[in-house]
Order: C-alpha cells, then structure tokens, then sequence
C-alpha cells in the first residue's frame, strides 16, 4: 500500500529532511514514485483525493495473515493492512454490522476521535489488538492519522519524495528508491497525527521519541526510538 501527501498536508518530518541533508541521495518525484507503484503491482488501485493526496494499493502478493483493504466513508479514506484480533468486541463497541471488516472498524473509530473530543487518540489505537498498520486521511479536515500495531508486524516506513511529499508504503525498497536518505521505518506502537502536532507512543503518550541518525551503511536516514518503557497506558 502507498500514500502520499503534500507538505499542504503533513509538514515533512525535521528528522527524515535531516537525514536526507547529510547523506544526499538520489530521489523521485511524488507522482514517479506512484506510477512506479503502478507499473510495479499488478491489479493496483489508485485514488485521488483531492489535489494534495494519492493512495494505492493491490492484493497481489500480499500476505494471507496480513490482507490489505481499502475503504472510503463520509470523505474518510483509509488504507489498512494486516488483522486484529478482537474486531467483534470492537463491531459491538462502535455499534457495527457482523460483516463489517477491519478497515471500516478504523474509519469508525477514527470518527469517535474526531467527533467526541477530547477523546485521547492513543486510546483509540491503544484498544486495537493484533497485528497491522494503516493510513487514515480525512479530508473534510485535511487530517493525516497513521499507525502501526505495538510489535510492528506489519512493515511500515515513511520518507520524503523529490518534491517534498511525505509517503507511507508497506515497501521498503519502493521508498528507498524514491526517498533516497530521507527514509525511516515508521516506530512500533506509534501513530502520527496532524491534528494533535506530530508522531506519539500509544504505548506511552507521555514518553518522547527521538530520531537516531543512522549510519552510512543503513539504508535508513534515521531510526525513530521511543524513551523510556512501554506502560500500555492506552489499554488501562
């Protein structure tokens, strides 16, 4: 899966910009990097929304444990790869149907963060057992909501694109040629949110995250460490 978002969006992370100044390497332009995706994947889905926004995403060659699914409602569009393991408590919780699947359970509680503020947004992701990763953009809000389950099973990274779009793929190596040095894998159980300023544990909301420079030799820019221990205070 692939999204990119325009610095309209997401203001791209110091930390990746930092990266990609001391070790500048080649990079791709936004809609390179979605056409590659394109000509890459077989079966792709792609979608505009709005001028600022592209998601993609195909079945070919996904993972049986880790299916990918896309959904959109009431101008929430939302990428999820991977499966939890508690959606019926979930479909009971947020008053859904039997059938509803993993990706419209995170639109729906993606709202219940936006409509009942405040509503803390590490106890939303924090209530979501097993293992995934996903994309959330509203754009009623222009909003930019993503996150990765606490084991970060399900790959996640995030760089910055030639004209300084901000991308999230489930695939490395799509990302390294596009991002060059400005790549980072997106930090288990974490999400990053334009609404509340930035990248935070739901683990530990409290704990700062900081941004490890790596070495020449990594293909990484830099490597996102939570401080401190996990304390699931999202879960309590």
């Amino acid at each position: 899966m692939l999204g990119v978002f325009s610095g309209s969006i997401v203001s791209p992370p110091e930390e990746l910009v930092a990266a990609g100044c001391r070790t500048p390497s080649p990079k791709i332009t936004s809609a390179a990097l979605v056409k590659r995706f394109v000509e890459t994947n077989a079966s792709t889905v792609t979608v505009q929304a709005g001028d600022d926004v592209q998601l993609a995403y195909t079945h070919h060659n996904q993972s049986p444990l880790h299916p990918r699914s896309f959904a959109v409602k009431d101008e929430i569009f939302c990428l999820f790869e991977g499966a939890l393991d508690n959606l019926g408590s979930l479909r009971q919780q947020y008053g859904l149907a039997k059938s509803a699947n993993e990706v419209v359970l995170v639109i729906e509680a993606y709202k219940a963060l936006r409509d009942r503020a405040p509503y803390p947004a590490n106890h939303v992701v924090g209530h979501l057992s097993g293992n995934f990763a996903f994309v959330v953009f509203d754009k009623s809000t222009s909003t930019l909501f993503v996150a990765s389950d606490q084991y970060g099973k399900v790959p996640l990274y995030w760089g910055i694109t030639a004209d300084g779009y901000v991308a999230f793929a489930d695939d490395a190596d799509l990302l390294k040629g596009a991002c060059g040095k400005s790549l980072a894998s997106f930090p288990q159980g974490c999400f990053f949110s334009t609404a509340v300023g930035g990248l935070m544990s739901y683990e530990n909301p409290k704990s700062k995250i900081t941004a490890v420079p790596a070495t020449d030799e990594e293909i990484w820019g830099a490597t996102f460490k939570v401080e401190g221990p996990a304390v699931f205070a999202a879960t309590e």
